[in-house]
């Protein structure tokens, strides 16, 4: 059996003349009823979980769905969890998800790019395949994977990579993990072994996003420092800033709170080349964490599981380091 836990998103959405746009409209079981090929891919089980746009996903929700999953885990019957997600944060409850559940069968993430009053509604087809890869014996090992138009992708590394066509999910720099082909299911690459679940019982916050960009200050710095646990900064290239933001970045390790360093570019790690002011280099010999290949939202989210679990700063660094 399969789970089919919705959690809203523009595939459940309809275009409302009064609200001037699409908005969340159809359940589970309404979307099945429109679709109901689907229930000859695999036998299901509806459950319907919320009804939110993806900006409406906070991460008390975010955490609410994890450990609902981690529930539909434990039941024998269930070969494997397909979860309809908004598509603006779902890369980010993917992603939260791998990276703090130990999946041993297959959760797959999917949504739509299109609603059901438009031409083309890409809902149906993408959660048909998302259904065929969670009944799949060929996804076991693969952990959480995102499978949108036709294309299946790894939680740990995919972005939301265009506004708003219907192949808008990409890993950069690494391609998809297979596709769904005349209703089979091809996985054309295997992963490393996948990383260790971080062990919590909650998530700690707030952990903010600060980007640079040519001439930024501090401002922002300061402003989060009052408030936030953490902080993520997402530097340029290699992980580099501008010189006025050294002196915020500084008073955070003043605090004793965590900076983890990140890079605003979808490809690539940050490292320690650069070694003027302001470069990775002398950030992180003055206690910044770098954050290797992890884009920045990706980093707040590691971050917040390792402040759950009451990690130490060095236990951090290790973390997104060792």
């Amino acid at each position: 059996m399969i789970v089919l836990l919705f959690t809203g998103g523009t595939i459940s959405m309809r275009h409302d003349p009064a609200a001037g746009g699409a908005v969340p409209s159809l359940s589970g079981r309404d979307i099945i009823a429109l679709a109901p090929a689907i229930e000859q891919i695999a036998h299901v089980e509806i459950v319907d979980f919320g009804a939110y746009p993806g900006p409406h996903m906070t991460t008390d929700r975010m955490w609410a769905l994890r450990n609902a999953l981690e529930a539909q885990l434990a039941r024998p019957e269930v070969q494997g969890i397909v979860v309809t997600h908004g598509t603006d944060s779902l890369e980010e409850s993917a992603y939260l998800v791998a990276r703090s559940l130990a999946a041993t069968k297959p959760i797959v993430f999917t949504g739509a790019m299109r609603t059901s009053s438009d031409l083309g509604w890409d809902g149906p087809a993408n959660l048909g395949a998302a259904v065929r890869v969670a009944a799949s014996d060929e996804a076991s090992g693969y952990g959480v994977l995102v499978a949108m138009c036709d294309r299946i992708f790894s939680a740990l590394d995919v972005t939301k990579a265009h506004t708003h066509t219907v192949d808008a999910f990409e890993s950069p720099g690494l391609g998809p993990l297979g596709v769904i082909d005349d209703g089979q299911v091809v996985f054309r690459r295997a992963l490393p072994e996948l990383p260790a679940p971080v062990v919590t019982t909650s998530l700690a916050g707030p952990v903010d996003i600060v980007y640079a960009w040519a001439g930024a200050d501090s401002r922002l710095l300061d402003a989060s420092r009052r408030d936030a646990r953490g902080v993520i900064v997402a530097g340029m290239g290699r992980g580099n800033v501008p010189p006025a933001m050294i002196d915020g970045i500084e008073r955070w390790h003043a605090d004793g709170k965590p900076v983890v360093i990140a890079s605003r570019v979808q490809r690539g790690r940050v490292g320690r080349t650069y070694g003027y002011p302001g470069g990775a280099r002398r950030l992180h010999d003055r206690g910044a964490i770098l954050a290797g290949s992890r884009r920045p939202q990706q980093a707040r989210i590691d971050l917040m599981l390792a402040l759950g679990a009451g990690l130490s700063v060095d236990a951090i660094r290790e973390l997104f380091e060792g």
